[in-house]
Formats: C-alpha cells, sequence, structure tokens
C-alpha cells in the first residue's frame, strides 16, 4: 500500500473531514495517499473537496484527492473506508429529541443509548447494510473504521447482517478521558500507563498509574477537596463504583436511571438537558464559516485531531506498531459480558491489521451496568434482523433512564410516534404502529 486508497463516506461531515485529513498528511508516507470523498449533498461534497485541497496544499501533501456522488465508484478499490454518515442530519436529531420530550423524557446528547441512540441506529442500519455489501463486493479486503454513533449497536449491525470481519469502531472519548485525567492529577500524559475496558460511551479506568505508582488515591485527594469536581455525573460514578468512566457526564449520565429523571440531581450534577441540539447547530455554523471562506478564499485554520483511524492506517501502511481502543464483537475478550455484544478494549495496531486485546472480567458492577447496555443493543439490532418491531419497543423498556422515567404505555406510543415521524428512513418492517395492538 505505497499509495492507499482511503475512502471517506459521508465527507460533507466536513469539520470532522478536515481534522482526519489534517492527521493524516501529518505522517509523511501518507502525502501521496488517494482520498476518495463520498456525500449525497452536493454541495457539502464539494465544500469537502475544495476543504481537502486545501488542507493537502497547506501541509504539502501530494495526494490524490477525488469526489464522487456515486459512493461505488468511491468504494471501488479502497483499502480503508471511514465512516462519519450521520442520516437524516439535524432534522432527524431534533425530531429525537422534541418528540420524547412531549412525553417527560430528558436527553441530554441522544446518539448511543435511550430513544434517541434507538432510532439513531434504526435510521442508519439500511444504509450500513448497504454499504456493508459494496464493501463485500467491490474492496472486500478493506477495513471500515466506523465512527457513526451509535457505535457498539452498529458495529454489531454491521457484522451480523453483512458478515464483514475487517470492521472496527472508532471512538475519541478514552484518549481525551485519560488527557483530561493527566491534566487533572499534573502529571504529563506521555508518563502515564493506563488499561480500560467496557462498552463504547461506557467503558472504565481499570488502572492509571505513573512510574509504577497508582494515581487512583490522588486522584481520591483531589475530588475530596474539590466540591466542584463532585457536581459532575462521572465523578459521582466514579465515587460509587470504584472505576472511572470513560465518557464525559453529559453522556453518562443517560446510560444510568439515577440523574435526569431527578430535577434535583439535574441541578446538583448541572446537566444540560438537550445539550446536543446545541451541538448540532453549532456544527451546521462551522460548516457554513468553513464554505463561505474555501469561497472567498480566506484562510482556514485545522489543526489535527490525534483521532485513531489515521494512527490506523499509518501503522498498516508502514508496519509501525500503536496500542489504540477499537469497538470490537466480544469474542471472549471480556468474560462476563455477552459474546454477541461489542465492547471497547485495547487493540494493537501494525501491518498485519487489528488485533483485540482480551481483558478478562470486569469488576461485577461495572459489568451489570454494561450488560444491560448490551441487551438493550442486541434488542435494536434483533429488531432489524428479524424484521420484529415489538423488539424496539423491548430495546426502550429495558433502557434504563426511559424505564425509570415513563411507563410502558408511554413507551409504545413514544415509539409509535416515533416511527411514524422517521416513515422511510426506517426499514418497511419497522413502521408498524403497535400501542394498540
Amino acid at each position: 500500500m505505497t499509495h492507499p486508497k482511503i475512502v471517506f463516506v459521508g465527507a460533507g461531515s466536513v469539520e470532522f473531514t478536515q481534522g482526519l485529513l489534517a492527521d493524516l498528511f501529518a505522517f509523511p508516507e501518507l502525502t501521496s495517499a488517494h482520498i476518495a470523498l463520498h456525500d449525497i449533498d452536493a454541495e457539502r461534497l464539494a465544500t469537502a473537496e475544495a476543504a481537502a485541497r486545501y488542507i493537502a496544499r497547506e501541509r504539502g501533501a501530494d495526494a490524490r484527492i477525488s469526489a464522487h456522488a456515486d459512493r461505488r465508484a468511491a468504494l471501488t478499490g479502497a483499502d480503508f473506508v471511514i465512516n462519519i454518515v450521520q442520516i437524516g442530519m439535524r432534522e432527524a436529531t431534533r425530531t429525537d429529541f422534541e418528540i420524547p420530550a412531549r412525553y417527560g423524557l430528558r436527553q441530554t446528547i441522544g446518539d448511543t443509548l435511550g430513544i434517541g441512540g434507538i432510532f439513531r441506529a434504526l435510521r442508519t442500519f439500511p444504509f450500513l447494510k448497504q454499504l456493508g455489501e459494496d464493501i463485500a463486493e467491490l474492496c472486500p479486503e478493506a477495513w471500515l473504521l466506523n465512527y457513526t454513533n451509535p457505535m457498539a449497536m452498529n458495529v454489531q449491525y454491521l457484522t451480523r447482517a453483512t458478515g464483514l470481519t475487517r470492521v472496527v469502531g472508532l471512538c475519541h472519548s478514552v484518549y481525551w478521558t485519560m488527557q483530561d485525567l493527566a491534566k487533572l492529577l499534573d502529571v504529563p500524559y506521555d508518563e502515564i500507563t493506563y488499561r480500560a475496558a467496557g462498552v463504547n460511551h461506557q467503558a472504565w479506568v481499570l488502572r492509571i498509574e505513573h512510574r509504577g505508582r497508582d494515581l487512583y488515591p490522588r486522584l481520591d485527594q483531589l475530588i475530596a477537596e474539590d466540591e466542584q469536581l463532585r457536581r459532575r455525573v462521572r465523578v459521582d460514578m466514579y465515587r460509587r463504583l470504584g472505576y472511572y468512566p470513560t465518557e464525559t457526564s453529559e453522556h453518562s449520565s443517560e446510560y444510568v436511571p439515577w440523574y435526569l429523571r431527578h430535577d434535583s440531581e439535574i441541578d446538583r450534577l448541572r446537566l444540560p438537558v438537550g445539550a446536543y441540539l446545541d451541538i448540532v447547530d453549532e456544527n451546521v455554523a462551522t460548516y457554513r464559516r468553513t464554505r463561505d471562506a474555501l469561497a472567498t478564499g480566506a484562510p482556514l485554520t485545522v489543526e489535527g485531531t490525534m483521532e485513531y483511524a489515521p494512527q490506523i492506517i499509518h501503522s498498516m501502511v508502514t508496519g509501525t506498531p500503536r496500542t489504540v481502543y477499537g469497538n470490537v464483537p466480544n469474542h471472549g475478550l471480556i468474560d462476563n459480558l455477552p459474546a454477541h455484544g461489542v465492547v471497547e478494549v485495547p487493540c494493537l495496531v501494525d501491518a498485519g491489521g487489528i488485533q483485540p486485546t482480551r481483558a478478562g472480567s470486569l469488576p461485577p458492577q461495572l459489568a451489570a451496568l454494561n450488560r444491560t447496555y448490551l441487551s438493550m443493543n442486541d434488542l435494536v439490532v434483533r429488531a432489524a434482523l428479524d424484521d420484529e418491531p415489538r423488539h424496539i419497543r423491548h430495546a426502550a423498556m429495558t433502557d434504563p433512564a426511559t424505564a425509570a422515567t415513563l411507563t410502558v404505555d408511554q413507551i409504545w406510543r413514544l415509539c409509535d410516534e416515533l416511527a411514524r415521524a422517521h416513515g422511510d428512513r426506517l426499514q418497511p418492517s419497522l413502521r408498524v404502529p403497535l400501542a394498540d395492538g
């Protein structure tokens, strides 16, 4: 792979595409890669292409850059496929928040578990099936590097529905959690060693050390001394569970039944209900600023993001060994989590590919939470694979935050309303109303 072909599917997510390209072109060995961009939105695709050419010039890269409205043309002969698609974009995200809010159901991010995660997955699955089938036909040796949420559900569905095996889900939550902890503990990140495992957005820091010294006692001391630290969900969870979660408080609050249902907890822990809607609006504004800057020749400020996909590609192309955190099917990696689920574990990467490492058993209190998460995921995936709309409702009934807030009748009616609202984004068998059946 002297000149690897790297395909961006959903390249119109311009800000994320820019960051990944900046990371890729930071490696001299990747500056002559073929970057193939695909998006179904013509304007966003044109903006992504212009941004890619700008970044290549700024980084002194002689990359070949091509733009494709036809996904199959982009995929032909690919070595790596980076999926950053969001089906339905801002309109669908608003639906996922506004309809549940009328039922009294609170969400902060809504992209992983809960009602938001369920319907984001269900409208993504039909696309993933098509993408997987195209990869199997056009570039069967390619690695699919998935960034699209809900991560664990999407990877589970992809591997079950398409049979692809060269699939890994990538998320920056472990990396940035460890960066934040190193800063909080006043220890250089490059000097800490750590190990984490669990499920995406609900993994756990099992070990964190500096030169062989356990850093958890120092973290305990800092938390005891700082009331503001104690007003974070992830810190509250750490104090009660004994291991630090690898995801932000906004995310973490949605995956358990303890916080969002209670006004007092929202106030105590400063939870921003509906926060993702503001993030979506800002992403749109950022895209427009980028589009306008490119159109007028104004300079762009593009910084690297330290994402895993460019590191993985570099390791496979050059043989440079690395460890990254990946989301993969649990084939004996975590003993006390279901075999059918997708787990997040350290993965070794080199010219031979991606090799997940075994984590053994999680502490029982952590495994208990992760099992609930994976049980809900499995029901959503089975709803799609088995054409069984009842499993959508079963998943919502299993979800901790939803079940803590709504009656079962409300859950079924909410699922009916969301299925109608998302309409033909869902596969036909899952649009059936069931509240009265």
